[in-house]
This record gives C-alpha cells, structure tokens and sequence, in this order.
C-alpha cells in the first residue's frame, strides 16, 4: 500500500462514523466520502455521481454484467472477448447458463481483438459489449477509444476491466462510448478490499444487491469512508504519476526482455510488442512445466505467476493463451514477471541471474534440443 494511501486510511477510520447516519460522525464521514469521489472522478474524467464505491474489481465487474444484463431482457445476447479476467468470465458464462447467448470475441495471435469484427456483431439484440482494456496476464492493450465509439454508434452498453490500466497507460473513464468501468484498489496502492465501478448516470442496471440503496441504490452497503480516502490517494497518485511510471517500467521492461532472450534463447515472449503494459513481461519456456518453473524461481526469491488456473490438482492452460492460438504445452511452460513501483534494475538483474538454471532443471527430462546460456 502506498505510504500516502495508508495515512489517509488511518487518519480516517479513527474519527469518522457511519456515513449512512445523520447524526455528527456520520456527517462527517459523508463528507469524506463525497470529497473522495469528486477528487476521483475528477482525476477519471467523469461526473461524481458516476463514481460508485465497491469492494474490489470483481464486484464492479460482477454489477455491470450482470447489471447491464438483466436489465436489458429483451436484448439477450452479450458480446465478451475471450481474453477476460475471470471477474468478467465467470460471470458471463454464468449468465450463458442462464439462457444468454453469448458471442466470444476471438483475439489475434498477440492477444488484440478486431474493432471490425465487433463492429459486425453488434446489433439490437446485444444486450452488452465487454472487452478488457489491458489483459492482466501477457499485457496487450486494447483499442478501448475504438471499441467504445463503435458502441455507442450502435447503442450497446459498453464495459470494460480497467484494473491492470490505471497508472500504467493513460485511462479517461469519460470518454464517448464507456458506459462502465471497474477499478481495483489494491492495484494502485490502496487498500485490499475497496474498488470502483465508473457507471454512466443513464445507464440503467438491475443491482446484485439490495438493501439500504447506498451509492445510487446500485450497490447497497455501508461505504467504507477510510478506504474511499485511501482510493482517492491512491488514484490521484496513480493518475499524477503514470507517465513517469511507465517510462521508468518500460525501460526495466524492455531490459528483462531482452535479457531472457538472450539468457534463454528458446524462450518465447507473448502478447503485443507494440501495445503492451509497460511492467508487463510474459514468456514461454519450452520443454519446461510452469509450476515447476515458479516454485525454483520462488526459492531463489523471485516471484512470478503462472497465469494459468488448477482445476481438482490437474494443471490446465492459460485461457488466454489458448485464445491467442498457443500450443497447450507450451502455455503451461509459461510465466509472468510484474513489475512495479518498487522494481529496480537489480531486481531485473536477479531475475536473469536465476532464471537460466531454474530453467534447465525445469526442463524436462530427456529434452536433448533444449539447452540454456547463463
């Protein structure tokens, strides 16, 4: 958490009330509250009263779809590119149990969708269009600005997953076409367990929750005035210093790249070269099993993820990959390295200094064509 994030937390949840109340410390804590959505919509590009307050991403992305849905009975189909998080998957094919139809929008060999192909499929019977902005496991950035326009052309709701986008590529929630977009928090130097659904006031949603009608009666609940504050930090920071923070990332980026290139040069880098988070590094290893590959890489303290799901203990491959054409036995071989505001070039350093050995002995038994320079 950021430091400043985590001040404004304390600061906060040492004085206020219940936000919900009239009497003094729930006034008090109201004003809190608003002041910290009028500082993030303001950084956002959007009105205060788009700015509504959720436990996380998965629960923003969860109220759109599922919002935007059901509100919409007599549009039946949902258009959803098949690269999402599963804050957007799961809840889609939720909805396809249902009765939904839903169209899969296919990705390109880097992981980008077609604004062309969306385009086609967009009619009246679309209840909504929900395409990633930045994909969370190899990094490649959707043309967002496109993809909405031509929603809005065709009148379909709009939403997008911004939580890996925000501080890292610039991101206006205001722009023409977005009728909603989820923020998480903890992605940003807040607090664990606060997150922001950016919705259109003309939007019409059914909520997932009922209750008090907090927060336009879209998401019922007592607001958490602390981590409102700590987002509102945290957003301002994310939003004042991205362009900073992405020069700095890309540069360390680009230097892990090339160094696992060359340390390991049957290593595979996936995602786009050209339109990509800039502390993002997404590579395949052949021969190798990821799990495996992580748990050495762990042990020499670098930690990395796998990207990919395990289902009753069976490994299964990353979706993502999948969707981008990848060979199964190679997207389980693969990792992500992430880096953020903490990374520096010794940390990119270790990575190379490690990542050789703990390939080879990842490797698989008996692989005479698979060999790596340290």
């Amino acid at each position: 958490m950021l430091d400043s994030a985590a001040e404004a937390w304390l600061r906060t949840s040492a004085r206020v009330g219940n936000p919900s109340s009239l009497h003094g410390s729930g006034r008090a804590a109201r004003r809190i509250v608003e002041e910290s959505r009028e500082s993030i919509a303001d950084d956002l590009g959007v009105r205060p009263s788009a700015v509504i307050f959720t436990a996380g991403g998965t629960e923003a992305d969860n109220l759109a779809i599922k919002g935007l849905a059901w509100a919409a009975p007599q549009r039946p189909r949902i258009l959803c590119s098949a690269i999402e998080h599963h804050a957007v998957l799961d809840p889609v094919v939720w909805l396809a149990e249902q009765g939904r139809p839903v169209d899969w929008i296919p990705v390109d060999a880097v992981g980008r969708v077609s604004v062309d192909d969306i385009r086609a499929r967009l009619s009246d019977d679309v209840a909504l269009c929900t395409v990633m902005w930045a994909n969370n496991e190899v990094g490649t950035i959707q043309p967002i600005a496109e993809i909405a326009a031509a929603c809005a052309d065709a009148g379909v709701p709009f939403h997008t997953d911004a939580v890996q986008a925000l501080g890292h590529v610039p991101v206006d929630a205001g722009m023409r076409g977005i009728t909603s977009l989820a923020l998480s928090g903890h992605k940003i130097g807040a607090p664990v367990g606060v997150g922001i659904l950016v919705l259109d006031r003309d939007a019409r949603v059914v909520p997932v929750l009922h209750g008090g009608g907090q927060e336009r009666d879209v998401r019922s609940g007592t607001v958490d005035a602390a981590s409102a504050a700590a987002m509102a930090v945290a957003v301002r920071h994310a939003v004042t210093e991205q362009q900073d923070h992405a020069e700095r990332m890309t540069r360390l980026r680009d230097a892990l790249a090339a160094g696992i290139l060359e340390r390991v040069p049957q290593a595979v880098l996936n995602g786009s070269p050209d339109a990509a988070l800039p502390g993002h590094v997404h590579a395949s290893f052949p021969g190798c099993e990821g799990d495996a590959l992580l748990m050495l890489l762990d042990a020499a303290g670098v930690e990395c993820s796998t990207g990919s799901a395990c289902t009753s203990g069976v490994p299964e491959p990353s979706h993502v990959l999948l969707a981008m054409g990848v060979d199964p036995a190679r997207a389980r071989g693969s990792l992500r390295f992430s880096l953020g505001r903490t990374s520096t070039e010794d940390d990119v350093d270790r990575i190379l200094e490690v990542l050789p050995p703990a390939v080879e002995r990842a490797s698989r038994a008996g692989s005479p064509s698979f060999r790596t320079v340290s």
